[in-house]
């Protein structure tokens, strides 16, 4: 089957697949079918052409939030280049394994990324090769201190409130939530759970049966852990899907100076708002950088103008996308 068009928007009933996913990426046809008013039948069908030819992917979330940390530490990269130089930065800066995410403005001259950084550290690309480049002519970088919203955690907004309550997961289990270890999203893990989540790590549908086939463990035993996991709120997946394809053709980035007894507020009623996929209070003058989808540019007029009121903000930096080039895990056709 051939690829859905960049450009191509999906039917209402395979976006409520898509939003369904987010909410339960290991969600079955029947339960699907259940909650949407479909058939198990038209589920399975939709759900394995938006899968085989790579719209939607499910996979096992690469920045799932630990228990009392998550992406804190990782650093908020704006470069200005040279006009005509901008390809040549943007193809260097995605050679790179600790850039997961790079964006191009509508500016032209202008990229924003995001780096895998230890906190407080003199990290050699800020400090040294990108000031060192002639073709950047400015380079801004502000540290994530607190994590209010993550792509991860973003669901697309076309399910009804009691279908999103059938499929929200149950809390987790208080022993889990109070554990402080270091493993993976703070407790502690083991070979067999490893096993599993790298299994699962680039398709996290797989079934029992083929899990079992893939790590050589019992499928009883894999059913048993996937069940524990899944309780304990450690199977964090993520849906890889081009927003385009859901008609968000407007990706914005968003800097926020907000007052410091007002951040913590501020940053919760943005990573509540249902465009919003990413929040983050920093370190700089802009203390609140978000990123949020909209249909066009009327929505996000609307979302500035009428939106942002009343939540303490005192000024505000708006860019758009216009190219997104880089994503981990990628998204498809990317």
């Amino acid at each position: 089957m051939a690829r859905a068009s960049a450009n191509s928007v999906l039917s209402p009933t395979d976006q409520r697949l898509v939003a369904a996913l987010q909410w339960d990426g290991r969600l079955t046809a029947e339960r699907a079918a259940q909650v949407l008013g479909l058939s198990p039948a038209t589920v399975r069908r939709r759900l394995h052409a938006l899968g085989a030819d790579g719209t939607v992917r499910v996979v096992i979330s690469p920045v799932a939030r630990p228990r009392g940390g998550g992406s804190a530490g990782a650093l908020f990269l704006r470069i200005r280049v040279l006009r005509g130089k901008l390809d040549t930065i943007v193809a260097a800066l995605a050679a790179r394994e600790d850039i997961p995410f790079i964006d191009v403005t509508t500016s032209g001259d202008e990229i924003f990324a995001v780096a895998r950084t230890e906190p407080g550290s003199r990290d050699p690309l800020v400090f040294r090769q990108l000031p060192s480049t002639q073709a950047v002519t400015s380079l801004e970088s502000a540290t994530i201190l607190h994590v209010f919203r993550l792509t991860s955690e973003w669901r697309h907004h076309v399910l009804t409130a009691p279908e999103r309550a059938a499929l929200s997961p149950a809390p987790p289990l208080p022993e889990v939530t109070a554990a402080a270890s270091p493993g993976p999203y703070g407790v502690d893990t083991d070979a067999l759970e490893q096993s599993l989540i790298d299994a699962l790590t680039d398709d996290a549908r797989l079934t029992s049966t083929a899990l079992a086939a893939r790590t050589g463990h019992p499928e009883s035993t894999v059913r048993r852990r996937l069940s524990q996991l899944a309780a304990q709120g450690r199977l964090v997946t993520q849906v890889l899907v081009d927003p385009r394809h859901l008609g968000l053709l407007i990706e914005a980035k968003l800097l926020l100076h907000v007052p410091p007894d007002q951040l913590a507020a501020t940053g919760k009623a943005l990573a509540d708002h249902p465009a919003v996929h990413g929040a983050f209070a920093t370190s700089g003058p802009s203390n609140l950088h978000a990123a949020a989808y909209f249909p066009d540019l009327a929505a996000l007029y609307g979302f500035l103008s009428r939106d942002l009121v009343g939540l303490g903000i005192t000024h505000v930096e708006t860019a758009i996308v216009s190219r997104a080039a880089k994503r981990t895990p990628p998204l498809a056709g990317r």
